[in-house]
């Protein structure tokens, strides 16, 4: 079983910026893919983005070059820096793995955008 704990959610302006964080712990193997999706009502979870533990990293075309992920595969971590935001960024974003052939998802973390 992984755990994944995130944190870092909430409300900004359209134009700022949020990090949203996430843990992971557990029984981790050691190449697995972390990442980010967001849902909002009504609509089917998405990718923002995904990082292997290569390097390796993938994201939706509305957030490149607004969006940054980062991973620390020491610690198990998986970051999202999320600048420029927009209120159609507006979701329960999910912290993301896939591991050992399962996949598993944290609780959810709200942002919110503003206009």
């Amino acid at each position: 079983q992984v755990q994944l704990m995130e944190s870092g959610g909430g409300l900004v302006q359209a134009g700022g910026s949020l990090r949203l964080s996430c843990a992971a712990s557990g029984n981790l193997f050691a190449i697995n893919v972390m990442g980010w999706y967001r849902q909002t009502p009504g609509k089917q979870r998405e990718l923002v983005a995904s990082a292997s533990s290569g390097g390796m990293a993938n994201y939706a075309d509305s957030v490149k070059g607004r969006f940054t992920i980062f991973r620390d595969n020491a610690k198990n971590t998986v970051n999202l820096q999320m600048n420029s935001l927009k209120p159609e960024d507006t979701a329960v974003y999910y912290c993301h793995t896939y591991n050992g052939g399962r996949t598993y998802w944290g609780q959810g973390t709200q942002v919110t955008v503003s206009s």
